[in-house]
């Protein structure tokens, strides 16, 4: 009978084959069961009833009462059909996606078009089983807490196609999020949803202007600015619009008629107060919205988002060009508040490292910047664009030749250099890229593809040996690439071991066709990763007003400010940039003005085929301050007018402004001209 029972200790529940005082297992003391009857196994799988021993064992000994409580709620468990082993077939936790929305408005004379509106996207974190009415819902929601400007529903959701969202396209399911996206084939990401006002929608567009009740004001700059065609109004003496981008948006939005219920206010009225800057405070939502860190997900798993990480998520803005990036980015500069510089032509690197370097600087205040002759004279005149522009210029010509880059011309990339580690040069490299850029200077157009394309996340990889200056390494890596069999491959391979052993590419080649791997992986070594603690300095320092970020969500529009571009400025470019202010028709002033329009257009064709002492790119240089047209635009927009006291072309760089002499023959023209842009103060450092 003793085989048919089991024994256990009440405390570490061990299996006992007899009853002893002690346990063997965890030593404690069995005296508790003495004349205690076991329960059979059967018996507590039941839950039975204990025997009148097992209740005095029970008494005498707490932990026995657990221990068989605990083990009759587990062997309920097991039986239920609720229980699942730990750690498998755990439930699937429902995790919010990201999706995109955005405002649609009706676009064109009748209303019946809809277009996005630009700055106003958004990411949205939703449940992927979620409706057309609840993301409706969610998207109004959204959209109205950071946009206060957008007016309140009904609205509609609506497709890409501006078609409502009702059903799941070419099916006549209920719209859910996630079937949509299995039939679209996208990503989460990637998928963008639209809301618009119900009334538009329905084409009552002309019924809810209520034009007439509605109050609009606006200062007077403003006012006589919406009236204008084709001139953007600048106040005089000021280097950079305040809302250049907004005065850009209202000349398209405005017709040239006053509007009803328009009431203007003079322009001290509407002057900001000193201690704001609205710069950054009425923008600063678009701007936080545009160059926000990306989130990548994946195609097939979701992807688990917090609140915290849903303000720093950002998307690719449909239909936006380089110059609304640019301005994006130049939101935070504050206008009130300047930076000097002082630049000597002859010198332009040390002043400019000098103003970088110093404590007071910061790359949100304006700079000022002051050109000195050799005698240290300042030049008469305020910065208000022009020298800060032919400063940033010769800047960008001057950090081209600096011992941080090797390769060819227009290809360049960096280098590890001690004594530039020293000073920190390649962080100062990198932040006056992006302060060139986003101040409204050029960019660098020397930089490598393949190191642009590495700042900016790409995998593609494409150097050609060509970039190698080094005459021994080049040489080497042509042996290998022009091998003609397998065995010349491996031989090859073995007198150069050591150069590919110290880049990690040595290794044993089974086909001809491996000669390109090892090329290639040489060739990422040499030009990435040996100089990867510089890159990462260098990315560093273009993090300066968000530029780097800008750069991964936008590659394909700012890798072109960074690399060489074979294109080349072209006489008609010019000649289009440059709009004349011409004399009333009929007048003989006018006739004058417009055979010099003639020898203008004549010039530059001759500047374009180098027939001329000096390039297009030279005369752009003489009369704005940049030898190649900046990623923001040129503000305000290039304008040519006519002199009659001399015989020189003139120019303003901070109105970009180019005054040209009234003659009477091309030729003295085309000498006036040469003599004259040549001899300008930018023009033998450039």
């Amino acid at each position: 009978m003793d085989s048919e029972r089991v024994m256990f200790c009440p405390f570490c529940g061990e299996h006992m084959s007899r009853l002893t005082r002690f346990c063997f297992s965890c030593g404690r003391s069995l005296e508790c069961l003495n004349g205690a009857d076991q329960t059979d196994r059967a018996e507590t799988q039941e839950t039975s009833q204990p025997s009148v021993n097992a209740k005095q064992a029970e008494k005498s000994c707490p932990s026995y009462k657990h221990f068989l409580e605990y083990r009759s709620s587990k062997s309920k468990e097991r039986q239920s059909c609720n229980y699942r082993p730990r750690g498998r077939h755990r439930a699937k936790q429902r995790n919010h996606v990201q999706i995109n929305i955005g405002l649609m408005m009706p676009h064109g004379n009748d209303g019946t078009d809809f277009k996005p509106v630009r700055g106003k996207s958004l990411p949205l974190f939703v449940d992927p089983e979620v409706e057309a009415p609840d993301l409706l819902k969610q998207a109004v929601k959204k959209m109205r807490t950071f946009n206060k400007d957008v007016p309140e529903g009904p609205y509609v959701l609506l497709y890409p196609d501006c078609s409502e969202v009702v059903h799941v396209p070419g099916s006549e399911k209920t719209f859910k999020l996630a079937d949509y996206k299995k039939e679209l084939g996208r990503p989460y990401c990637r998928i963008n949803f639209f809301i618009c006002l119900e009334t538009h929608f329905k084409g009552e567009v002309g019924d809810t202007s209520d034009s007439d009740s509605e109050i609009i004001i606006t200062s007077r700059s403003t006012a006589e600015f919406n009236q204008a065609d084709t001139v953007v109004f600048e106040p005089p003496n000021q280097s950079t619009p305040k809302h250049k981008t907004e005065d850009k948006r209202n000349a398209l939005r405005h017709s040239t008629t006053i509007q009803p219920g328009l009431i203007e206010i003079s322009d001290a009225e509407d002057m900001d107060p000193p201690e704001t800057n609205s710069a950054k405070t009425s923008c600063y939502g678009k701007y936080t919205d545009l160059y926000a860190p990306g989130v990548e997900e994946d195609d097939e798993e979701l992807v688990t988002v917090t609140e915290e990480i849903s303000q720093h998520t950002a998307r690719e803005e449909m239909n936006i060009t380089l110059p609304d990036v640019v301005a994006n980015l130049s939101l935070p500069i504050d206008h009130k508040n300047v930076c000097r510089f002082n630049i000597s032509r002859a010198n332009v690197w040390d002043g400019a490292v000098r103003g970088f370097k110093r404590t007071t600087y910061s790359e949100t205040y304006d700079m000022l910047v002051r050109f000195t002759d050799d005698a240290g004279v300042f030049e008469e005149g305020i910065d208000t664009g022009g020298p800060r522009r032919e400063f940033l210029t010769l800047l960008m010509k001057h950090l081209k030749d600096r011992p941080i880059f090797d390769g060819p011309e227009g290809h360049r990339f960096l280098v590890y250099n001690a004594n530039a580690v020293r000073e920190d040069e390649y962080f100062m490299a990198g932040k006056m890229i992006a302060v060139s850029i986003v101040h409204g200077g050029p960019g660098p157009h020397f930089l490598s593809e393949d190191l642009v394309h590495y700042l900016a996340g790409q995998p593609s990889f494409k150097a050609a040996v060509s970039l190698i200056t080094d005459e021994e390494i080049g040489k080497a890596l042509r042996e290998i690439e022009n091998a003609t069999s397998l065995d010349a491959l491996r031989e090859c391979i073995l007198r150069h071991s050591t150069m590919l052993q110290t880049a990690g590419c040595l290794r044993h080649v089974a086909a001809l066709g491996e000669k390109k791997e090892v090329v290639a992986d040489y060739l990422r070594w040499y030009i990435i990763d040996r100089n990867s603690s510089v890159i990462d300095r260098f990315k560093d320092g273009l993090t300066t007003l968000q530029f780097l970020n800008a750069l991964q969500q936008h590659p394909s529009l700012l890798s072109p400010v960074l690399c060489h571009t074979a294109k080349p400025l072209t006489g008609l470019e010019l000649e289009r940039l440059f709009k004349p202010n011409l004399s009333p028709s009929g007048s003989n002033r006018r006739l004058k003005e417009s055979q010099t329009l003639a020898y203008w257009a004549d010039y530059l064709l001759d500047c374009e085929e180098g027939k001329a002492s000096v390039s297009v790119e030279d005369v752009l240089m003489f009369a704005t301050g940049l030898s190649s047209l900046p990623p923001s635009g040129l503000e305000p927009l290039p304008q040519i007018q006519f002199l009659d006291d001399s015989p020189f072309p003139m120019a303003n760089t901070c109105s970009n402004l180019l005054k040209l002499p009234l003659l009477d023959s091309y030729s003295m023209f085309k000498s006036q001209m040469d003599f004259g842009i040549e001899n300008s103060p930018g023009f033998g450092c450039f």
